[in-house]
């Protein structure tokens, strides 16, 4: 312990030289202390471990617990927080609203949380309940109500030994476009440089430490016409921050990256790193003093699960195993869900999740966001989990009358979303030519266009009212919410048509861009 102490200070000497310095501090502690940040972000779920023993809330605690020993028995001071989206991805979290990896998160001794975009795949009232089993704020400055006022706390002020500490959230703006419609209706997503610009001034006068915990993303926005803010620019635009807690783009940053004075980290995704940030206070200023990035049991690694959260959570992963583990269907071969091939061409998945809603609902053709088929299956036998796995937001059919020139149009829209993001496009019954931003040779079900003819189009919940910027058609007149959830069209699907053959689903010659 000698040993590691003096390590310590020694690293910490050496980034006194190297690095650059947050602003003044109004407040100078005596002497120098240290104040260690432990950080996650994109939950999404995995409050178990995987089924190669990565990750999970047990393990993550034994990590967790041995900084706040490590700390503890040098006198240090430890945070803890996470940078949001908590919500969506594995079949066993998504079915109970996440209240285990909540627990979980209470039983870890988390301080608190930003709020992310999926933290609105529900409705506001499951949010509310799930704020409501939080022990620890959840935190979005930028976040407003119908009545302008902001929906959840701004900040929080941490008062430690000789030392206080001022956290604020920020989520990012392209909530209002990715965000599902029905669950963000009549909320505002203010710029987060706008907000940041307000709030730290105010903070920079009570606190030593200034954290933003943000759910942004370290690279910038995809989105046409949506703000490109970013935990980088956030850093340049807005000087006094000392530290960026950042999630959203699941970025692994094994070095903290550096913008204008202030130090940003993200630890990927999924749980499988604690991110730690160890900053030396003294003489009114915050440097640097050491960051890593902590393994949760990468490839199986040995950590050691935490028996008291095993107890905790073992009830919640039994429940409905058995439901989910019902087999509904066969593959015959893979059916990939790459994130980068899935939103940047037509698939053989695509095409299955399309033509499975235009069997139910008999429509001519139907259009579905990349963003919406979070994962691939597997040749060989298809359980019920995995479909929630593919489909895990719990969308609804619905369908919508256009002419052909409504049709017409609606492609060319939709087509014209960028690949690489969750907006890009997989159709099914249709093919045509997009040229020079203009649609041409459309072709529905074999058959050209039809001047003056009516086509029934499939689309999900989430599209029909405007998610990840499509047009709007909930508001069309021969519009119908079917109510049938997406997973469950899917499934029923699967289960008349196995075995399925990739082949059979190959999207040749759907979108043939010039």
């Amino acid at each position: 312990m000698r040993f590691h102490k003096l390590l310590r200070y020694v690293t910490a000497l050496a980034v006194l030289l190297l690095c650059g310095c947050a602003a003044l501090h109004p407040v100078e502690p005596a002497g120098p202390l240290f104040l260690t940040v432990l950080h996650t972000n994109d939950h999404h779920g995995r409050f178990w471990k995987s089924s190669k023993g990565e990750y999970g809330l047990a393990a993550r605690k034994t990590v967790v617990d041995r900084v706040r020993a490590e700390e503890a028995a040098r006198s240090g001071q430890v945070l803890l927080l996470d940078a949001g989206d908590v919500n969506t991805g594995v079949p066993e979290s998504d079915m109970l609203d996440a209240e285990p990896d909540i627990r979980g998160m209470n039983a870890m001794g988390y301080d608190a949380m930003a709020v992310g975009n999926h933290e609105f795949d529900n409705p506001l009232s499951v949010l509310r309940r799930q704020q409501g089993w939080m022990d620890f704020p959840l935190l979005a400055a930028n976040i407003y109500d119908s009545s302008g006022q902001r929906l959840f706390p701004a900040y929080h002020i941490f008062r430690l030994r000789g030392l206080t500490v001022a956290v604020f959230g920020l989520t990012t703006e392209t909530t209002a476009v990715v965000g599902n419609p029905e669950h963000i209706k009549g909320l505002t997503f203010r710029p987060a440089v706008d907000e940041a610009r307000e709030l730290v001034p105010k903070l920079r006068g009570q606190a030593d430490v200034v954290v933003a915990l943000t759910h942004l993303g370290y690279a910038e926005s995809e989105l046409p016409g949506v703000p490109k803010t970013g935990s980088e620019i956030l850093a340049r635009a807005v000087p006094g921050i000392d530290l960026i807690v950042d999630g959203h783009s699941h970025t692994r940053l094994d070095v903290p990256a550096q913008e204008s004075g202030t130090f940003i980290v993200q630890a990927g995704e999924y749980g499988k790193f604690v991110g730690r940030v160890d900053l030396l206070l003294e003489g009114g200023r915050v440097r640097l003093a050491g960051a890593s990035l902590l393994p949760v049991n990468p490839d199986g690694e040995a950590v050691p699960e935490d028996q008291s959260m095993l107890a905790l959570l073992a009830p919640f992963q039994e429940k409905g195993q058995d439901a989910l583990r019902t087999v509904i269907g066969h593959a015959a071969g893979d059916f990939p869900a790459d994130r980068a091939v899935m939103r940047s061409a037509q698939t053989a998945l695509g095409s299955l999740v399309c033509r499975a809603v235009m069997d139910k609902t008999g429509a001519d053709a139907a259009v579905m966001n990349s963003g919406g088929i979070r994962a691939g299956l597997a040749a060989g036998p298809i359980t019920y989990k995995d479909l929630l796995t593919v489909k895990p937001f719990g969308n609804t059919v619905c369908t919508v009358d256009m002419t052909a020139e409504e049709l017409a149009e609606y492609l060319r829209l939709t087509a014209s979303l960028p690949p690489g993001s969750g907006g890009f496009a997989q159709y099914g019954g249709v093919g045509f030519t997009l040229r020079g931003g203009r649609v041409g040779d459309v072709v529905v079900n074999g058959a050209p266009l039809e001047a003056g003819r009516m086509y029934t189009v499939a689309v999900d919940s989430y599209l029909a009212a405007g998610g990840d910027g499509y047009p709007r058609v909930d508001n069309l007149q021969g519009f119908v919410n079917t109510g049938f959830t997406d997973a469950d069209v899917l499934r029923e699907y699967i289960a008349r048509s196995s075995p399925l053959d990739p082949a059979a689903y190959a999207p040749a010659g759907a979108v043939r861009r010039e």
